[in-house]
């Protein structure tokens, strides 16, 4: 088929339109980041701390879980509960709290009322086209979730001509992966597909686990001036789940692949549609993207089991548009971007008490009982931004935006508004209600350049969270009738997290061998909610209290030593306090909080290039923290090795392989205490992995 000559400009085009695909070759001060402004913009004129994972990094990682590539950007820790499960801590403790924004092309992969801190399963990450990662408050732009952080995951462009490329891999415990992708381009428009096709037995007693995922996005261009994005992707996943369930420390030490909830499962199923329209006008840019998603997941979850033993489904589609308008201004090159985010996402959740059958401490079986949950929650929410940009001196770039958030949560229960008895546990509900809540959300910043090799900046954010769908309306199971209506009644009455966060750093290169970034964050936040168990019974009790303090030093580094070597090094230390903190449990004002190693660190010394061959060896660093608020049980914090590496067996052929955990380390990827006995959830062992990539 003949091509016409316009078409690679109308490619360019798309690329140069699009800021949501454009990554650029090097981590200097030329690059191009698009998170945290919502606009391709340069890093040396970013007032935030922003990771990017580049493509060609995922390409060589080949990641099989999302720990073992988020890692490289500085004070971020992905660990693993299973599967591709995971808990994050950005400027936060490990927490499986509504803290952060997932986005894939800048489009949240899932409602605010419906958060999950699995989200990144959702996402076909090993074969993204590159990820960022800005730290800390993005609501002025990004509206309630985005407190710790938001993580924005780039599909790949699709190719200018016919491409294709596979890979399939094998390894310990069961592990298979085949991944394949494709594409080609047809006069002005371009298409690519990806699958990825995964499979683990499980390290663990009954953990395996199957994935099926795949996305295919079509780039046209429209006339001289406008381009269309289209984007598809789902995932289908099914895994038997030892979660982040801990065990005795003498199983940790003895036998690590205990499980103690086998009966455990989570299945899960997404799928996404998006199409984005850009038309470029004299100095101006707009933009139209409607979207999209549905979402569900059938889970017996194994944290609970011991407290509140349930099985759940819950489910919501959302229909929703992002607009946005961006003018250029020649004097003093002002911008001005306004826009408003739509989103209308119903659901649903249905939830059975069950009974439990255990031998020592194995659940071995279980049975349904009544339901206690079975309700449809909608969220709707309306967020118009603005957000301005100018340069009053030639090195100075300052910017200022600000969001208004208007969020309804309109509940119909189908059981009423008593509490229902469960198994001898009693279910709180209130009955059909409406909740509204609106927060402004400011942000300020400015970079400077010292030089064209050095720049700072600083800034202030404030942020928000809304309660999510299960804080509000899914209270943890009581003892009491009585107990359970209060704890209802005291779950719809929650706030909104508030969040003021400063931040500062330096960026820069030294020559074009080195370049580093150090930032310097202090934020606070009040009317937090927090989960606060029973140290006995280890029922759950969700409040606004207190206030939280974090504060910490982030330093990222790159050095290319010689020809054929390369340092690249991910430094932070943290330290997260209650300010003001004290529920049934005691009073922790003043102590730090769990789950919080003041020290992480993830360093990489690379040899060779994929082209011609490459290993790299991975040093992982993990630093103490306390398993408890109590301050009174701590873990020593852990170090792993990691080797990986490709060789070329021909053009188009070559041969890679992976080891983690070089040295056999027994480590924890979470600790706790429960019932005054320390409690672990060990992380995997040495595995090997070899494979075999083909392109055409």
């Amino acid at each position: 088929m003949h091509m016409p000559t316009r078409t690679p400009i109308f490619l360019a085009l798309l690329a140069a339109f699009s800021p949501l695909t454009v990554l650029a070759a090097d981590q200097a001060l030329g690059e191009v980041t698009v998170t945290a402004t919502r606009e391709g913009q340069l890093v040396s004129e970013t007032p935030a701390s922003v990771g990017v994972i580049k493509e060609k990094a995922l390409r060589e990682v080949k990641p099989s879980h999302p720990s073992e590539i988020m890692g490289q950007v500085p004070g971020v820790w992905v660990n693993v509960t299973g599967g591709e499960g995971h808990q994050t801590a950005i400027r936060q403790p490990l927490n499986t709290s509504p803290v952060y924004l997932y986005l894939e092309d800048g489009i949240p992969t899932r409602s605010t009322g419906f958060f999950n801190h699995n989200a990144l399963y959702e996402v076909n990450l090993p074969m993204a086209g590159g990820i960022e990662v800005s730290k800390g408050p993005g609501s002025a732009l990004y509206g309630s979730d985005a407190i710790g952080g938001v993580v924005n995951v780039l599909t790949r462009r699709p190719p200018t001509q016919a491409e294709a490329e596979g890979s399939f891999e094998a390894g310990s415990y069961g592990w298979r992966r085949a991944l394949v992708s494709g594409g080609n381009s047809f006069g002005d428009h371009a298409v690519r597909a990806d699958l990825n096709l995964s499979h683990t037995d499980g390290w663990r007693d009954k953990t395996a686990y199957d994935r099926q995922s795949g996305t295919v996005r079509v780039d046209s261009a429209i006339g001289d001036d406008a381009v269309l994005k289209t984007v598809a992707t789902f995932s289908n996943i099914d895994q038997e789940t030892a979660g982040s369930s801990a065990i005795s420390r003498n199983d940790y030490l003895n036998n690590p692949k205990a499980n103690y909830t086998p009966i455990s499962l989570r299945r899960v199923q997404a799928f996404r549609l998006s199409t984005a329209y850009e038309k470029e006008g004299n100095g101006s840019l707009l933009s139209i993207t409607p979207y999209y998603r549905y979402n569900s997941m059938d889970l017996l979850a194994n944290w609970s089991l011991g407290y509140d033993p349930t099985r759940y489904t819950t489910e919501n589609q959302s229909f929703g548009a992002l607009v946005k308008y961006r003018q250029d201004f020649l004097p003093l090159r002002a911008r001005l971007i306004v826009g408003v985010d739509l989103d209308h996402s119903p659901g649903s959740r249905k939830e059975d008490s069950i009974t439990t059958t255990r031998r020592g401490d194995y659940y071995t079986a279980y049975t349904r009982g009544a339901r206690v949950y079975d309700y449809d929650v909608t969220y709707n929410g309306i967020s118009p931004y603005i957000h301005g940009e100018i340069s009053p001196l030639e090195r100075l770039r300052l910017t200022a935006g600000l969001r208004y958030d208007m969020v309804n949560y309109s509940y119909s229960n189908r059981l009423g508004g008593n509490p229902v008895n469960g198994g001898g546990r009693f279910y709180g509900q209130v009955g059909d209600t409406d909740i509204d809540y609106r927060h402004l959300s400011p942000k300020l910043g400015a970079t400077w350049a010292f030089s064209d090799s050095l720049n700072a900046f600083a800034a202030y954010n404030h942020a928000f969270r809304t309660p999510s769908e299960g804080q509000l309306f899914r209270p943890a199971a009581s003892a009491s009738a009585n107990a359970a209506r209060a704890a209802a009644e005291a779950a719809r009455n929650l706030k909104p997290i508030k969040v003021d966060s400063y931040e500062t750093g330096l960026r820069g290169r030294v020559g074009s061998a080195v370049n580093y970034e150090v930032s310097l964050y202090y934020m606070t936040k009040t009317d937090d909610i927090l989960s606060s168990k029973d140290p006995v019974t280890q029922a759950t009790t969700v409040t606004n209290a207190g206030k939280t303090i974090h504060r910490g030093i982030e330093i990222g580094l790159g050095a290319q030593l010689a020809a054929n070597w390369r340092i690249d090094s991910a430094f932070s230390y943290a330290k997260h306090t209650y300010g003001e903190w004290k529920t049934k449990d005691g009073d922790f004002s003043g102590k730090e909080m769990a789950l919080a190693p003041r020290v992480l660190a993830n360093t990489r010394l690379t040899w060779g290039k994929a082209e011609s061959g490459m290993a790299q060896l991975e040093w992982l660093h993990f630093g103490s923290w306390w398993s408890n608020d109590a301050n009174n049980v701590k873990y020593p914090g852990h170090d792993i090795v990691n080797l990986r590496g490709s060789y070329p067996l021909g053009r188009d052929l070559s041969l890679f392989g992976n080891v983690h955990n070089l040295g056999d380390k027994r480590y924890a990827e979470s600790t706790g205490v429960a019932a005054g006995a320390e409690t672990y959830a060990p992380g995997l062992p040495r595995t090997f992995t070899l494979g075999i990539q083909a392109k055409w």
